[in-house]
């Protein structure tokens, strides 16, 4: 397809506030973050990624360090899940636009494995939405993978554990026959702790994570001992990339806001990470 063939595309609402909205700025500050992100040897074939979604002047580094590991990989199509930050009553959403656009490009919605999704589970497609938490990773998206891909986005406001593993293993059952596909998880942690408490707090979620352990992801948050606003979206995820063959969980990075703002009293927490099949 033709940028010329996208005639629905979805705006968005975010740039030039949460990320540069202009395309030069844009890619110099994603290339600047790959560039400065230390490099982390994965010993095996990465199927997902858990990235956060603040601000990049916040979460960018931490986000960078993911993306960097796949950076120069093709693939035919991503997954992102997210969580709903806004108030909609559907459990489980997607986009009804044809295309997603970014000051990078536009992005090509695939349809027909949406379609294959919303053959086994209900999605609801909306216009226009308002939600940072996935649009947000898409410019990395764009500057890091070699060549283009469709996308798969998904938001959940609805993050039970019951629809996160509906959600996981739908996607395993109807990708598991494809290949170069990319899922991506989008899920900050802690918000307006001290970084004291956010680092003690955060760390709870991290074990769940590393652990690759869904129903914890999950659990910890209704038992309030950790927090994740996109629990489900990591749950669902830690699902699929498992029947897609994942087995390792590697935590790339762990920050707070605090360690590009400076400011320690009330702080935001970051993960990634890697889910990967061993050698």
């Amino acid at each position: 397809m033709t940028k010329l063939e996208y005639k629905d595309i979805r705006p968005s609402p975010i740039a030039g506030q949460w990320y540069p909205g202009n395309p030069s700025h844009l890619a110099k500050d994603i290339d600047e973050m790959i560039e400065a992100a230390d490099p982390v040897e994965i010993p095996g074939e990465i199927k997902a990624l858990i990235v956060p979604h603040a601000g990049y002047i916040y979460s960018g580094p931490t986000a960078a360090r993911a993306f960097k590991q796949v950076q120069g990989k093709h693939y035919d199509r991503v997954v992102v899940v997210s969580p709903m930050h806004h108030l909609y009553r559907e459990p489980v959403l997607t986009t009804a636009h044809d295309a997603y656009q970014t000051p990078l490009g536009e992005i090509p919605v695939d349809r027909e494995m949406l379609a294959a999704l919303e053959a086994q589970m209900p999605v609801s497609a909306i216009r226009r939405d308002p939600e940072h938490s996935l649009e947000i990773e898409l410019p990395f998206l764009q500057r890091v993978l070699d060549g283009s891909f469709e996308l798969i986005p998904l938001m959940l406001r609805d993050q039970t554990f019951g629809t996160a593993e509906k959600l996981g293993e739908v996607l395993g059952n109807i990708l598991e026959k494809t290949t170069d596909t990319l899922l991506v998880a989008s899920s900050d942690l802690s918000h307006f702790y001290s970084d004291k408490e956010a680092r003690q707090i955060d760390q709870v979620m991290v074990k769940q994570i590393s652990n690759n352990d869904p129903k914890g992801v999950i659990r910890v948050e209704e038992e309030r001992r950790a927090f994740a606003c996109g629990r489900g979206a990591i749950a669902a995820i830690l699902i699929a990339a498992g029947k897609l063959g994942a087995n390792r969980v590697e935590i790339i990075d762990y920050s707070t806001s605090a360690d590009t703002s400076g400011d320690t009293h009330s702080v935001v927490g970051y993960v990634s990470a890697a889910l990967y099949k061993s050698f």
